[in-house]
């Protein structure tokens, strides 16, 4: 479905960002996966090549401009061209707005949609033509009460509204820019179940099909699938991957 891509995914050292690295290479694209421990890059890199994939770990501070535009560059220069771009790497600041410190937010916003509209430029010369960019954006500026997730909610708004701006601008050229809200048992999400159980219990009655999705098989093999020619006709959609939580109007 993917052979002879080349994707570029942000975050991928662990949880959600590691699952679309995954699903991607068993598709046939050759990935760069990117974060700031080369450890979980490489044991990324290892599982994708046990599966018979190719793999680029290259350690990245995503709020460093100058580290954005190496990693662009050594992906490159590795597989010959970019197809895909997933930003998915983000720093949460969680807590109320008496509780957020202005550098938690600074963090999450460069971490973020600041990230994120850097890292779509330096690869648009590449993605033109034949490219696809996926944003993770969150369901949680679509909560009812969205008290104590102000902060994270407002810089994955912003990832949205850059996507649909991106998904006009750069449609025409071959581009489509889409956004994706998952759900997925992370590692931060699944130490929050196990200290947390009767919230978490609480969390997963509130989604339909009353599971939190597979990092993998729920995240990342729809990731490919959004990716590959089975989806050429959508662009600058924002899509819930959440088992039905989320009401997107």
């Amino acid at each position: 479905m993917l052979n002879n891509k080349v994707a570029l995914v942000t975050g991928a050292g662990q949880g959600v960002g590691q699952g679309i690295a995954l699903a991607l290479a068993r598709q046939g694209a050759s990935v760069a996966v990117t974060g700031r421990t080369a450890s979980k890059l490489e044991q990324t890199c290892a599982a994708i090549t046990e599966a018979g994939g190719k793999a680029l770990p290259v350690v990245c501070n995503v709020k460093d401009p100058a580290a954005l535009e190496q990693v662009v560059a050594a992906c490159v220069d590795h597989f010959g061209g970019l197809h895909i771009l997933v930003n998915n790497a983000q720093e949460v600041p969680l807590g109320t707005l008496l509780e957020v410190t202005d550098a938690a937010f600074t963090a999450g916003w460069e971490s973020g949609p600041l990230a994120t509209f850097r890292l779509m430029k330096l690869c648009y010369p590449h993605l033109r033509g034949d490219g696809c960019i996926v944003n993770l954006a969150s369901s949680s500026a679509k909560r009812w009460d969205v008290g104590g997730y102000g902060a994270y909610a407002a810089v994955k708004e912003a990832i949205r509204t850059l996507t649909r701006a991106a998904a006009n601008e750069w449609g025409p050229e071959g581009i489509r820019t889409n956004a994706i809200m998952p759900h997925a048992l992370s590692p931060g999400l699944q130490w929050w179940t196990e200290h947390y159980p009767e919230e978490a219990e609480a969390f997963v009655a509130t989604i339909p099909q009353r599971r939190i999705g597979d990092c993998e098989q729920d995240i990342g093999r729809f990731v490919a699938l959004l990716c590959s020619d089975e989806a050429a006709y959508v662009n600058g959609q924002t899509i819930g991957l959440d088992g039905g939580q989320a009401l997107l109007g």
